[in-house]
């Protein structure tokens, strides 16, 4: 594998190892500032119960975020050169903009949230739960601008090679910007909704349950219920900005060769880039053409529209973003069954997660992480349908890479993934640890979990 290939494969590792964690710190902050505030409102300790343990969540999640986070800002200069020297002058105030508005936010108050419940008043540990919330929020909503700019780049001109920026407001509503933030922040929600049910489903069925147990549960369960529906909707939204702003990404998600009205849906291809077809297609008709233009004839283009004279290909490679395309949307239907499932089982029995089958609450625990695959599911269908681009019409993927040799990249790349592996085993067997501990120091008559602080006195 040439240079081009390795960085490309290195800094999707190195970003899909990355946004696991802010995927879930995004939304976490605010269910712990819903805990605290249902607990300020109830003095039920239930609700700081289930705040302690999830404090502890949110802590690990944010640390491997923000030394991921780092590592791979490293590769704007050591992979990817070009970036910034072509585009520097707009990604550059964007990451400010995030460090300012957000990662100092975060950083001043995240102690007061972790350590100060004993030493602080009760308000203002509140406040610096809220603040941190509000910090991640900012943090993803920068980050996310950026992206969206890459995709849908506006407000700028180019001289003598260099984008300069003409209107910082178009920079940053620029045209897929609403559509990605609303889409990323909904796809943290579910992420830290199947994340309370899923692990929350583990501790019941290991016998802790509490009362901090069944309010997560149902939280998560709810947040899923509720959010997954909204999801779809933006999905839909998402992707008709995409067909009219990209194109070739929507005949790469639908598999689609030729430009065509009454277009399938295909549920199940083999996409052959060199034969120009597909193979083994099963596809619901006409239904492609309603989903992306509401008519049943609307025109979907095709992928042979996206070929040079010279046969350069100028669309994306075909067989990962349709792939991924669908698991994403598969594990969005599997999230939107066994929620609303689940809800209605509660409903209908009225007795709470008592009510819920085990095959069911069993079901629940693998889906814990079913938000990062979906998550990343999202960001390569988007990602890698950007390509050959890397700033979409300004500069390829190409014009960006370092001249570094082959074998040096080849060499952190499986430095890179040894490291991440080993993380992300950890990360996992702490939170299996963490619902463990809690089990036992409730058998102890410790509920409010070993190493964490007493709450504060409101």
């Amino acid at each position: 594998m040439d240079t081009l290939l390795l960085s490309r494969i290195q800094f999707g590792a190195n970003i899909s190892f990355h946004i696991l964690f802010p995927t879930i710190t995004i939304a976490l902050g605010w269910v712990l500032f819903y805990f605290k505030l249902r607990f300020n409102r109830s003095g039920a300790e239930r609700w700081m119960n289930a705040y302690r343990f999830w404090v502890k969540v949110f802590a690990l999640s944010f640390g491997l975020g923000v030394v991921s986070g780092i590592t791979m800002s490293f590769q704007f200069g050591t992979n990817w050169p070009g970036f910034m020297e072509t585009v520097g002058n707009i990604a550059g105030p964007l990451l400010a903009y995030e460090v300012l508005t957000a990662f100092f936010l975060e950083a001043v108050f995240l102690g007061i949230m972790l350590f100060g419940m004993s030493r602080v008043p009760g308000w203002l540990h509140t406040l610096a739960t809220f603040l941190v919330a509000f910090g991640t929020t900012m943090s993803a909503f920068w980050i996310v601008v950026l992206s969206s700019w890459m995709h849908t780049p506006a407000g700028f001109e180019m001289r003598d090679g260099v984008a300069h920026a003409t209107d910082w407001w178009a920079i940053i509503f620029n045209p897929s910007m609403p559509y990605r933030v609303t889409h990323m922040l909904l796809a943290s929600g579910l992420t830290v909704a199947f994340l309370l049910a899923g692990l929350s489903a583990l501790r019941w069925l290991r016998g802790d349950k509490g009362e901090d147990v069944r309010v997560s549960l149902v939280t998560g369960l709810g947040l899923g219920a509720l959010l997954i529906p909204m999801q779809i909707l933006a999905g839909d939204m998402h992707g008709l900005n995409t067909l009219e702003h990209q194109p070739a990404k929507v005949a790469a998600m639908e598999g689609n060769w030729n430009t065509q009205g009454n277009a399938p849906l295909l549920l199940f291809a083999i996409p052959d880039e060199a034969a120009r077809e597909n193979h083994a297609e099963i596809g619901i008709p006409n239904l492609a053409s309603i989903i992306l233009t509401h008519h049943a004839d609307g025109e979907i283009p095709g992928l042979n529209d996206f070929v040079a004279e010279d046969g350069t290909l100028l669309h994306p490679p075909v067989a990962p973003v349709f792939y991924a395309f669908r698991l994403m949307v598969g594990t969005g239907m599997a999230m939107l069954l066994i929620s609303w499932v689940a809800v209605g089982f509660m409903a209908f029995r009225r007795r709470g997660p008592e009510g819920l089958p085990k095959p069911l609450l069993l079901a629940l625990v693998p889906m814990a992480f079913s938000g990062w695959v979906a998550t990343l599911a999202g960001w390569y269908t988007t990602e890698i349908g950007r390509q050959p681009w890397l700033v979409s019409g300004v500069m390829t993927t190409e014009q960006a890479v370092a001249e570094v040799p082959a074998p040096m990249v080849a060499t952190t790349l499986v430095i890179y993934l040894s490291v991440y592996a080993a993380l992300l085993l950890a990360y996992i067997f702490v939170l299996y640890y963490l619902a463990c501990v809690g089990q036992q120091a409730k058998k102890r008559g410790r509920p409010d979990m070993p190493g964490l602080n007493p709450a504060p006195a409101e």
